[in-house]
């Protein structure tokens, strides 16, 4: 994160968000544009993958993910890399109750499978395909809980391994290899033919 005039660094955002979780309505005021500002970049950041003609823009997706996240109750904050992390699982959750809600619209809408790269890359044309990652990455939650966090804070997110590693509470090496063996998995778990790059 960048330093300019709204920014805190990252100890202080630390303190931000241990003070909210105890209700101090200050420390949220002060926290809020840092955090909105960071929330805006991981939006960014994601939706970049999606095509041209996508409807959810990150401004709304951005919104929606920080009312949620100032919903949360009885949530306590541990640092700033926590809170990034619980973003992206929010992010996650708005995109995919975005692409429900289309695909309740579409009537007959077809859906087709594809790897986890193509999802990486998806559009309006491929809500289904952002609910089968969703679905495969509950299973995956299921088998093995670490795989999942670490595909959410890195493809929801765009958290580094560095910053995955920390909120994990594990190495670098270890969240490079639960991605590649997560990415393995939910490919295998999706039904795509081809081998993961």
């Amino acid at each position: 994160m960048t330093r300019d005039a709204d920014s805190k660094s990252p100890e202080e955002v630390t303190e931000l968000l241990q003070a909210w979780s105890r209700g101090d309505q200050k420390a949220f005021d002060q926290l809020a544009p840092v955090v909105y500002a960071e929330l805006r970049r991981l939006a960014r950041h994601y939706m970049a993958r999606e095509g041209p003609d996508h409807t959810l823009q990150p401004t709304a997706l951005v919104h929606e993910a920080y009312l949620r996240l100032a919903n949360l109750r009885n949530l306590h904050w541990k640092n700033r890399i926590h809170f990034f992390a619980i973003s992206a699982q929010v992010m996650r959750r708005v995109l995919v109750d975005f692409a429900r809600s289309r695909e309740r619209r579409k009537r007959g809408g077809s859906s087709r499978r594809l790897s986890l790269d193509e999802c990486a890359n998806l559009g309006v044309h491929y809500d289904a395909a952002l609910l089968a990652l969703d679905d495969a990455l509950t299973a995956l939650a299921l088998e093995d809980a670490r795989k999942c966090q670490v595909v959410e804070m890195k493809f929801f997110g765009g958290l580094s391994t560095d910053e995955i590693a920390h909120a994990l509470h594990v190495s670098p090496d270890t969240v490079l290899r639960d991605w590649k063996l997560a990415k393995l998995w939910l490919l295998r778990e999706m039904g795509a033919k081809e081998t993961p790059v």
